[in-house]
């Protein structure tokens, strides 16, 4: 190798490492993770750090509305220098566009501003009962039916019907649950004559005709498929503003544990819950909440990626914070201590330490936006961690609402996944959507995950 050469190569390794080194500095995490769309509430302020170890202007398209370090933000602008970190306070409901230019000249980045009205909502923590009645039916089977001539047939596989599809029309008929379909299938059976029914796929309804089978036996005409019209279980509360008596809980999709399809529900209800033992987790064995489900306390009317929301008919009681709490916005979370309210025993509500290890502030596609590990003694001796049946607990840090938990690592039930409250307030509807919409960061498929939840 010519001396030429051997140059080269070194210098390409020490421009690889120059590369390296600048990626992994704080500087530079700073400036690519830098929010590009915050919230802030009225009367509230927001750390940041650009990350430009240099001379930087900082300007705002309205005056009145923002202050920076304490002085009144506007087009005039003000500068920041060497890269400190900054505060920008809320000053004035509004929406506010600031532009960070080098030198004053070069532009490095833009941020909005959203300065909201304050929120402040109860912390759950309660336990509840959660029951959905299905639109229809659900398919969550196949079946083989043998013919009185013992042949083998499956008759809703071969009209076409899949997993996850809502039979919601049978031969003309709205169904109404498990037992109704049973009857109008077995009554269109008798005609000798496929029956047409109506599907309901990926939001899209489809027709579809099956041919009833008599079974061999038992004399019933049977299609071969196996359904469910509901789902119910145990699950914790998240927030409930006093004002409009909405709640949000859960903090994840209620859905259909054979075919992992979210439910499209008619009605439903949650209760107040009473936990009467907990079945330790363990790595690669989840543990559980076991309640008994009392009074109904409100209605769901919606069941999202973010969690199920309603109306509370009974005001619901924390006596660990009587008084409303504020709410942290996505840009104001920050990795590091926290706690969570859950129960564990009757309907007694507990704090428990733990710990908000990695952040993802944007809303994803499944509504996980950070990761928690507990570091509580007690809760790890009593429960091994998070146990099905915690997802809603609240995350609580410096004061304010942060969040709520929703799965568990199976093969360690000391971690697991949360969202942040901003999302789930927008879901219930107590702040607006961003304008122009929330992007949504899609999530490929974990393994080794399931819902802090019991169904």
């Amino acid at each position: 190798m010519s001396t030429r050469e051997k140059r080269r190569r070194a210098t390409g390794i020490l421009l690889v490492l120059l590369i390296l080194v600048v990626c992994a500095s704080p500087e530079f995490r700073a400036f690519v993770t830098f929010p590009d769309h915050v919230r802030l509430p009225l009367g509230q302020a927001q750390n940041l750090a650009l990350g430009v170890p240099l001379g930087t202007t900082v300007r705002a398209d309205l005056a009145g509305g923002l202050s920076l370090n304490g002085a009144d933000l506007g087009w005039e602008g003000r500068s920041l220098g060497g890269g400190a970190p900054f505060s920008i306070a809320a000053l004035q409901t509004g929406q506010y566009n600031i532009d960070f230019k080098l030198f004053g000249l070069i532009p490095l980045r833009r941020m909005t501003v959203d300065v909201i009205p304050p929120i402040k909502v109860v912390p759950g923590g309660h336990s509840i009962g959660v029951q959905l009645r299905s639109r229809g039916v659900l398919v969550v089977g196949h079946a083989a039916i043998r013919d009185e001539e013992g042949t083998l047939h499956q008759p809703g596989r071969e009209a076409g019907i899949q997993l996850g599809d809502a039979i919601v029309r049978i031969d003309g008929e709205e169904v109404r649950d498990e037992e109704h379909a049973s009857v109008l299938f077995e009554r269109a059976g008798r005609t000798g004559k496929p029956v047409p029914i109506l599907v309901r796929r990926n939001g899209q309804e489809l027709e579809r005709v099956v041919a009833p089978v008599r079974e061999q036996g038992s004399n019933r005409w049977r299609v071969g498929l196996y359904i469910r019209d509901g789902a119910s279980g145990v699950g914790t509360l998240t927030f409930y503003d006093p004002k409009s008596r909405r709640y949000g809980a859960l903090g994840h999709v209620i859905a259909d544990g054979e075919t992992n399809q979210a439910i499209d529900f008619t009605s439903g209800q949650i209760a107040a819950a009473e936990v009467i033992k907990i079945q330790k987790g363990r790595r690669s064995a989840p543990g559980e909440k076991m309640a008994s489900p009392g009074e109904q306390v409100g209605s769901i009317e919606k069941n999202t990626r973010f969690g199920i929301f309603g109306q509370m008919s009974t005001a619901p009681r924390n006596p660990l914070y009587p008084e409303p709490l504020p709410v942290a916005m996505a840009s104001q979370v920050k990795e590091g201590p926290a706690e969570m309210l859950t129960v564990l025993e009757g309907q007694k509500i507990e704090k428990f330490q733990i710990e908000i290890v990695r952040l993802m502030r944007q809303p994803t596609a499944d509504g996980k936006n950070m990761i928690v590990k507990v570091t509580d003694p007690r809760l790890l001796s009593e429960t091994g961690g998070i146990v099905q049946g915690m997802s809603g607990s609240p995350i609580i840090q410096d004061g304010r609402i942060v969040g709520a938990v929703t799965h568990v690592f199976v093969n360690d039930p000391a971690r697991g996944y949360g969202v942040l409250i901003e999302w789930m307030l927008q879901e219930s509807g107590l702040i607006r959507p961003r304008q122009g919409g929330t992007s949504l960061r899609e999530e490929s498929p974990r393994t080794g995950l399931v819902p802090a939840r019991s169904w």
